[in-house]
């Protein structure tokens, strides 16, 4: 069963993961990458090392989200959002870092680092991605949100039926009998 998923189920998609799938576009060249976020009722926040996508999202700041939820092929929800990118940069990169660390550390294990976004004092994250690029870190403001789902419905099986004489067409009942290759009696019951 398809169906479209209410506000409030669209919200708790959005509370409840931490990955999603960015789509931004220059001169019509759509990109979309996978980011993990963070997200508050308003805005989702993150953060990237400075490349294409925050060269894009810079020049376009309109951006679109996808986030899912997915048991198997037969069982998902899913949610799409519309909004614009914003830097940010002080005591506003301070907090969402924060709240990035707060959010994400608990999904992190022994094969990755802990988040840390340590900001300059200017308010800039110092270069500390492995590539040596500095540190962005963003939000974007959601201004349209919609979302979908499908669920499995179980079928009831119908309980098997034991052919009986009244099951089986009359003329099957008035059968000649036969004998198998191996003097087996093949027909009905006589």
């Amino acid at each position: 069963m398809l169906g479209e998923l209410s506000p409030t189920q669209i919200e708790q998609v959005l509370f409840s993961e931490v990955v999603a799938r960015l789509g931004c576009a220059e001169a019509g060249r759509p990109y979309v990458v996978p980011v993990t976020y963070a997200y508050d009722g308003r805005y989702v926040y993150g953060h990237s090392a400075e490349g294409e996508k925050i060269r894009v999202m810079r020049r376009n700041p309109t951006v679109c989200l996808e986030v899912e939820r997915v048991e198997d092929l037969a069982n998902w929800q899913s949610v799409i959002a519309w909004g614009t990118f914003e830097e940010l940069h002080g005591d506003a990169a301070i907090r969402a870092s924060r709240f990035l660390e707060h959010r994400l550390n608990p999904f992190t294990t022994a094969r990755s680092a802990p988040l840390e976004v340590e900001l300059t004092e200017a308010g800039r994250p110092p270069l500390g991605a492995p590539s040596g690029r500095p540190i962005v870190v963003y939000r974007i403001r959601l201004t349209e949100k919609s979302g979908r789902y499908e669920r499995a419905v179980t079928i009831p099986l119908t309980p098997a039926v034991e052919p009986t004489p009244r099951h089986v067409p009359e003329a099957l009942a008035a059968a000649s009998v036969s004998t198998g290759p191996h003097g087996i009696r093949l027909g009905p019951p006589g």
